[in-house]
């Protein structure tokens, strides 16, 4: 899933959704010599990675984190697989089930990039990825581990089962969704839009990486570093300015471990249940949505950059042996 971008808004405040933020120097906001605060920033844990929330208006910090911070608590309660008690967790029952408004658009969405990538993008990767040693959050995941390496073969996004109008998803026994790939995405966009209504002004969100921006921003748009790690912090990183949507970054340079003397990484291929076999360190994709990016930048991974091309999407590729390419438009 996305990595690491560093952002900041017009002249005057940065976030990360990828390092350190640049300025502001502290959470409400930067202001100039014997001003009051302008920028509003804020960074807190989340569903396993970190979440920030820059506002236009520091006042208004607090009303936009409370969205936002409510929004991911929902999601980790309905989407994680690693926890028990979670909705998602409940579908093992094999059977057609009931589940809440948030986890039927969340699947929906992950069938979605499913059908428009081809299979790339698949929310049934879930039991290959714990086959390889991906079966708690993240930080949690063992650098170096002796166990056996388990390949698993993934079911194919046909097996899940969705009525939209009794509301119910039906997934075959022993199917494990993995709703990675683009509930992270989803909830930057939906946090995005709900954050900026209750709080009356411009804001970005970047979650682990994925932004999402709405409301009024700042002139000339929101300055986007770019770096493979969501904890970067250097000021030279290349950098793009977003006005509207979302922009998603897909890296195989982080979320990487080692299982039975092998180097793995969390962007599967579902044809061979193994990671993605890709000449790419990092993909980055601008869209209307920090979701279609964030589909996009998955799928380039794993389908390469052809795919990519025949789309309309901007983008910036960079290379495992560092050379940088530009597509679709993405500023050089």
């Amino acid at each position: 899933m996305g990595t690491g971008t560093a952002t900041r808004g017009g002249r005057g405040a940065s976030s990360g959704g990828g390092r350190a933020p640049g300025a502001p120097p502290a959470v409400g906001g930067a202001a100039g010599r014997g001003s009051a605060p302008r920028w509003g920033l804020a960074s807190f844990p989340a569903i396993g990675t970190t979440a920030r929330v820059l506002v236009t208006a520091a006042q208004r910090l607090g009303d936009a984190v409370e969205v936002v911070r409510s929004q991911l608590e929902q999601l980790d309660d309905v989407a994680s697989r690693f926890r028990a008690d979670s909705e998602v967790a409940g579908l093992a029952s094999a059977r057609p089930t009931a589940v809440s408004p948030l986890l039927l658009d969340l699947v929906q969405a992950a069938l979605r990039a499913a059908r428009v990538t081809g299979g790339a993008v698949d929310p049934t990767v879930g039991g290959a990825l714990a086959g390889l040693g991906y079966d708690r959050d993240f930080p949690a995941v063992p650098a170096e581990s002796a166990g056996p390496l388990v390949i698993r073969r993934v079911p194919g996004w046909r097996a899940v089962e969705v009525d939209p109008d009794a509301g119910t998803v039906r997934v075959p026994p022993g199917l494990v969704l993995d709703l990675g790939a683009t509930a992270k995405a989803y909830a930057a966009d939906r946090a995005a839009r709900d954050a900026a209504a209750a709080a009356g002004c411009g804001v970005l969100v970047s979650v682990g990486g994925d932004i999402a921006v709405a409301g009024s921003g700042p002139p000339g748009g929101w300055t986007v570093r770019l770096a493979d790690d969501a904890a970067a912090a250097d000021p030279d990183l290349p950098a793009v300015r977003i006005r509207t949507g979302g922009l998603a970054t897909s890296s195989t340079s982080v979320r990487r471990w080692r299982r039975g003397g092998v180097g793995l990484h969390h962007i599967v291929d579902p044809v061979t249940g193994l990671p993605a076999d890709t000449p790419w360190s990092t993909v980055s994709v601008a869209a209307a949505s920090c979701l279609d990016a964030q589909i996009a930048a998955t799928a380039t991974m794993v389908r390469g950059l052809d795919w990519l091309r025949s789309t309309p999407l901007p983008a910036r590729l960079v290379g495992t042996d560092g050379t940088v390419h530009a597509v679709g438009g993405w500023p050089r």
